[in-house]
């Protein structure tokens, strides 16, 4: 039975750990244990618990009435709930982290296709996968769940993203060109797989690279293919000569490098740019795209 921390639980669940403390004081509702040194600790049954309190609370449930369940009635009404469609893409964000934490493909699939359904692609893709991926810790390898369950559900997303990227055309327009590549050193691919999703989706032709690849490798697909904007996720701790022979050499080139994940901000300047999210960086393709449109 895997063990999560506090800090853990509150990431997972996105219940804050004061809350939690006054639930344990108040309700019976939790019964961590605590090492040697007085920490507490959560079970995976009890976080299974929270994530389900979770989707009640996002239902108009108040925690005294749902404190006041027995377990037959607790589990009889996330099933309800659960099994009807919310708008609300917290509380499909913690079924996804129930569907991982279960290895649940199917019900991953049915949440999937729901979101995709009522919201569109780019939606699900933009307000649904990346928040959960940033949540659980995929996304920048922060450790929040265990190695079975995040290649499990990674692996469930990758396919995802790679079907939809094959469904849409290549995009004839030669002027709005990107390259997508992972560093050397850098083997998580989702989030640059999802850069590449939106960049096709938005009209973009996509080089894609895929993961470990040299930056003198990037010199030459520049060469080649006359590309002016390049895109690029950073998971892995990098060391300060690395951003500073990266910021180097990213300086010789008239290209605008788009940076995300975990690149040190020290490290920016005129032709290296930080997107945060999603958001930020289909803003930004789209004012390219507009420019060179005019």
């Amino acid at each position: 039975m895997e063990m999560y921390t506090m800090s853990q639980v509150e990431s997972l669940t996105g219940i804050k750990s004061h809350t939690l403390r006054v639930w344990e004081r108040r309700y019976n509702l939790l019964n961590p244990k605590r090492t040697n040194t007085n920490i507490r600790y959560y079970s995976e049954i009890e976080v299974k618990k929270l994530l389900n309190i979770s989707i009640l609370l996002n239902n108009g449930y108040r925690i005294s009435k749902i404190n006041e369940l027995d377990e037959e009635e607790f589990h009889q009404l996330v099933i309800e709930k659960g099994s009807n469609y919310s708008d609300k893409f917290e509380d499909s964000i913690n079924r996804l982290i129930l569907c991982m934490l279960e290895l649940d493909e199917t019900e991953f699939n049915e949440i999937f296709k729901k979101n995709v359904l009522a919201n569109g692609l780019l939606s699900t893709m933009t307000n649904l996968v990346y928040p959960f991926l940033n949540q659980v810790g995929i996304l920048w390898t922060t450790n929040k769940t265990t190695p079975s369950q995040e290649h499990f559900i990674s692996n469930l997303i990758r396919q995802k993203i790679i079907t939809e990227i094959d469904n849409i055309n290549v995009a004839a327009d030669e002027n709005s060109k990107i390259i997508l590549y992972l560093s050397e050193h850098e083997n998580h691919e989702i989030g640059l797989l999802l850069g590449y999703f939106i960049a096709k989706n938005l009209g973009w032709k996509v080089y894609y690279l895929g993961q470990n690849v040299p930056l003198d490798n990037i010199d030459k697909m520049i060469d080649l293919t006359g590309t002016k904007l390049v895109f690029s996720v950073f998971t892995a701790p990098k060391k300060e000569q690395y951003y500073k022979e990266f910021k180097e050499k990213t300086e010789t080139k008239d290209v605008v490098f788009l940076v995300s994940g975990n690149y040190d901000t020290n490290y920016l300047s005129s032709n290296i740019i930080y997107v945060k999210s999603p958001e930020e960086y289909i803003d930004y393709l789209n004012k390219l795209n507009i420019k060179s449109a005019v």
